[in-house]
């Protein structure tokens, strides 16, 4: 073994060169980079180096998109000997925003894991051997590979952060999460009673009919342009098209800094076209919970493009829109939030295990959705650009 990996959830890591500092305090040269201490043992005849790397969810929240869901399929498959322990365990995993990867020159022996643990036990947060083996914050195994319980009396740590503010588990919370369960059960679509409850309506923070309405207008404008770049269309005239209909329905303040960016860059990036093409699905849950839309399917097939058109283009006006809709209840808002969040873990899920997602459902549909109604609930108040993937 070369590697040791600490995982935690935590608000800051302003602490963390300090602790890092202490644990290789005596016989240890520590040279700082960027993100990353190379440590160099001083004894004459035994030595060894190690590069310790800081990942944190702030600067670098791919890392977190990417292996999260991995991690959750791993332990989310180990045949647990105590089903209450993987609950806790996926718990954790499911609110990790920092990680402490350790890697040696050498394999790590006795002597040196006693200071990883060290390092651990004053971070806080569980330990990952390469073996699978899981360690708590005092060192103490968690769970073995095989699925067997160590001595451990493992609880989760959440920090505030990942908490959101809001109560951990609700009774309205719990109800919600067991009727989207009842449903996914009977389309039998997989799902993992670890995913956590999403906040209560109170706890939401729930965007205004207006807000919505002016975040569906202008999202449906920039989505044309974008169209316009991916096919190759003349960029320039299609740009002077579209910055004139913003006006006209006066919802040029109402764009994201990513979608002015797009719209303003003199040869707009044509991934960054395709992607906030994209968001016509994002787009379809606004105007479904301004009433526009009968119900959101299953998302297996892409939305009504023509529709989801012509529910703007039809006014001339934001004001002629804004009459025609009629906002849906915070309470279906929300049981559709939970419903695309436990939809989102199925396919990721599927994919982990290089299975065909479950009911045929379209990853890429899935997460625009869940953009669309975990920015309307105001789910940790993320803005729309940067609404977490995380199952």
């Amino acid at each position: 073994m070369n590697h040791f990996t600490i995982f935690a959830s935590k608000n800051d890591i302003d602490d963390i060169e300090l602790k890092i500092s202490d644990a290789f305090a005596k016989g240890f040269a520590i040279v700082k980079g960027e993100n990353e201490y190379s440590i160099k043992s001083k004894a004459l005849f035994k030595k060894h180096k190690f590069i310790i790397r800081v990942i944190s969810e702030d600067t670098n929240p791919d890392y977190f998109t990417k292996n999260i869901p991995g991690m959750m399929g791993y332990y989310d498959n180990i045949p647990f000997e105590d089903d209450h322990l993987k609950e806790l365990v996926l718990t954790q995993i499911s609110v990790l925003n920092t990680v402490i990867a350790i890697e040696s020159e050498k394999e790590i022996n006795e002597e040196q894991l006693q200071l990883f643990s060290r390092l651990l036990s004053s971070i806080g947060g569980i330990g990952f051997l390469p073996n699978g083996t899981l360690l708590d914050d005092e060192g103490a195994v968690i769970v073995y590979p095989d699925g067997q319980s160590g001595p451990s009396d493992f609880r989760p740590h959440a920090c505030t952060r990942k908490v959101g503010g809001q109560e951990v588990s609700s009774e309205e919370g719990e109800q919600r999460k067991n009727k989207t369960i009842a449903y996914l059960k009977e389309k039998a679509i997989p799902y993992t009673a670890s995913l956590p409850q999403l906040p209560t309506i109170k706890a939401c923070q729930f965007k205004s009919q207006e807000d919505i309405a002016r975040r569906a207008v202008a999202l449906l404008i920039v989505i044309q342009f974008a169209c316009d770049v991916a096919q190759g269309g003349n960029v320039e005239e299609s740009r002077d098209f579209f910055i004139n209909m913003l006006r006209t329905y006066k919802v040029e303040d109402d764009l994201t800094s990513n979608e002015r960016d797009f719209l303003q860059a003199s040869q707009p990036d044509a991934q960054e076209a395709i992607n906030i093409s994209w968001q016509y699905e994002a787009y379809w849950t606004l105007i479904w919970a301004l009433g526009l839309v009968e119900e959101l399917d299953v998302p297996d097939e892409v939305c009504d493009c023509e529709h989801a058109i012509k529910v703007v283009s039809n006014c001339e006006t934001f004001e002629q829109f804004y009459l025609q809709t009629v906002m849906r209840s915070q309470e279906v808002i929300l049981d559709e939030a939970d419903k695309i969040y436990r939809y989102h873990w199925a396919c990721v899920d599927s994919r982990i295990k290089e299975h065909t997602a479950p009911a045929n459902m379209n990853e890429s549909i899935v997460m625009e959705r869940r953009r669309g109604l975990f920015w309307m609930i105001g789910h940790r108040d993320e803005a729309w650009d940067t609404i977490s993937m995380d199952t």
